[in-house]
């Protein structure tokens, strides 16, 4: 069984498991299907709004893709994430790329 049909077959059972989750959004992303794994990052934000890694993946997707608006948001979104979990490095490094994208 692939990875992507491993961790729907996981999502079945439990659709807000974070882990899978997050681990299909990424095998979407590597395989080049950013569309699938925004939709995946986006269900992973919803079910678990503290989430940090989603946040900064999708965002990070949003930007190569030029979806600089989109990112921004989601940039935004994930710091208060990140401050409200108290996730200092993953903040750092979002803030760097909205500096980055602001700029």
């Amino acid at each position: 069984m692939d990875k992507i049909a491993a961790l729907s077959e996981i999502l079945t059972a439990d659709p807000a498991n974070a882990f899978a989750r997050y681990g299909l959004a990424m095998e979407h992303n590597t395989q080049g299907n950013t569309d699938l794994a925004l939709t995946e990052f986006t269900t992973l934000i919803h079910h678990n709004p503290d989430y940090v890694p989603a946040y900064q993946m999708s965002s990070q997707t949003l930007a190569k893709l030029g979806r600089t608006e989109e990112a921004i948001t989601r940039l935004k979104e994930g710091l208060t994430a990140a401050q409200r979990t108290k996730n200092a490095h993953a903040a750092s490094e979002m803030q760097t790329l909205l500096d980055d994208l602001t700029a």
